[in-house]
């Protein structure tokens, strides 16, 4: 039964259905056809999955983001980008990748992000020279940070569907957030200074500049600082950060920056309950497929074909190969819900910690919407770029051979990952 879940699962996909209905569509069969199994067990598990208060972090997080981007933060952060990177070579293209960091502390979702920025800075970007592989290239995997760096929502989702520590996994992101941007950074200004692309201002800003930057994007800054002291000291849950993470947005929007109107928070409240909707849709088929899935016993079958390799290793190397796999044809969501608990227990039995593995899967899947043949990152920003596909593709080989390396390095060390988990919690 489980092959003929599969053969539908791949058909509808490529018949380009709404991925919610491919996951819904592809469970039919078993439900259906299975003896002794009444149909309303798939109701049961589409219902019984949104009733779990760990999940309650992804509506809050996505309202305090939009929240955040109409209240004048993302312009605020973008000019502090412009201060801190502007000077470097492909200074434009630098103020990209420091902005995805910053927005990594509001945002979490890295289409969002990659759609934001092709449209603030894309044009800029090629008005300067910048060939439109390269902006595109840079917009594009820089967003991966976003989705890295709490609050994430993909990590969040991870660690709800796994049921591991979303607190651990969040502080987890922290530091890899931090490094991978400046792996990117450095692939930005190589490229940038073989094509000879110019700075965006003519110096490095002075201390006092920079001080003037920080004092003006003061709230914006705080509020992953606050996110990690109240997961220190136990101020909040993870879940209970996603309502911290609201009524924060609404002080500092209405009261600290003044930009926060009633049309703007309409407009933030319309975009939420239109992005909530499409990912609770997601979440709720993946509940139906990911339960015949376990009736299928597909994951303990998989813990022991990975099993009899001798190299842990290898086991998470193949694991990793399957997920990029993955992350090219499907979207980011799907793939965190449906195939990381098929594969985590596999890497839980040959020793490795749960937390360390969830954040390396959640980048790697991201990571993979950058890449062809359907790539959901790179369709966005290609689409809103005018940026043919080939050229992107072209373009994004230096990027590609750095998220490789450092996805290597941390694997394979993974204090990249666990020294805030450990040192924190």
């Amino acid at each position: 039964m489980l092959t003929a879940v599969s053969i539908l699962f791949v058909l509808f996909l490529c018949m380009n259905l709404p991925v919610a209905f491919v996951l819904a569509m592809a469970s039919l069969p078993v439900f259906f056809f299975t003896p002794d199994m009444p149909t309303s067990i798939a109701v049961e598990r589409m219902f019984s999955v949104t009733q779990s208060f760990p999940l309650l972090a992804v509506p809050f997080f996505i309202l305090g983001g939009n929240l955040m981007n109409t209240a004048g933060i993302t312009e605020r952060l973008l000019k502090f980008a412009r201060i801190l990177t502007g000077w470097m070579a492909g200074g434009l293209a630098q103020v990209a990748v420091v902005l995805s960091m910053l927005m990594g502390g509001i945002c979490g979702a890295a289409v969002a992000d990659a759609a934001m920025e092709a449209r603030l800075l894309g044009p800029a970007m090629v008005a300067r020279g910048y060939s439109k592989g390269y902006a595109s290239c840079v917009i594009a995997f820089s967003s991966v940070i976003t989705a890295t760096i709490p609050p994430s929502i993909g990590l969040v989702l991870f660690g709800f569907v796994n049921e591991v520590s979303v607190g651990k996994l969040l502080l987890g992101g922290v530091v890899p957030g931090i490094v991978m941007t400046a792996t990117i950074m450095s692939v930005t200004g190589w490229v940038a200074r073989r094509n000879g692309y110019a700075p965006e201002i003519a110096e490095r800003p002075s201390f006092r500049t920079v001080m003037a930057g920080v004092r003006e994007c003061f709230w914006a800054l705080m509020f992953p600082v606050f996110l990690l002291a109240g997961f220190r000291f136990g101020a909040f849950t993870a879940t209970e950060a996603g309502a911290v993470v609201v009524i924060y947005a609404l002080i500092v929007g209405a009261f600290m920056y003044r930009e926060l109107t009633w049309e703007r928070m309409w407009q933030a409240l319309v975009h939420s309950v239109h992005d909530t909707g499409m990912v609770m849709l997601i979440i709720i088929m993946a509940a139906a497929l990911g339960h015949v899935i376990i009736l299928e016993q597909a994951p303990a079958a998989l813990s022991s074909l990975l099993g009899s390799f001798e190299s842990p290793y290898i086991a998470m190397l193949i694991v990793l190969a399957i997920l990029f796999v993955a992350g090219m044809v499907m979207e980011a969501t799907v793939n965190v819900l449906l195939l990381t608990p098929l594969l985590l227990p596999s890497l839980i039995d040959q020793g490795f910690d749960p937390v360390h593995v969830g954040v390396i899967m959640v980048i790697l899947i991201t990571f993979g919407g950058n890449t062809p043949p359907v790539g959901v990152i790179m369709y966005t920003v290609c689409g809103i770029m005018k940026c043919s596909f080939a050229e992107f593709v072209r373009e994004s080989w230096p990027f590609i051979i750095a998220m490789v390396i450092f996805l290597m390095v941390a694997s394979i060390f993974p204090p990249v990952v666990m020294l805030l988990p450990n040192l924190l919690m």
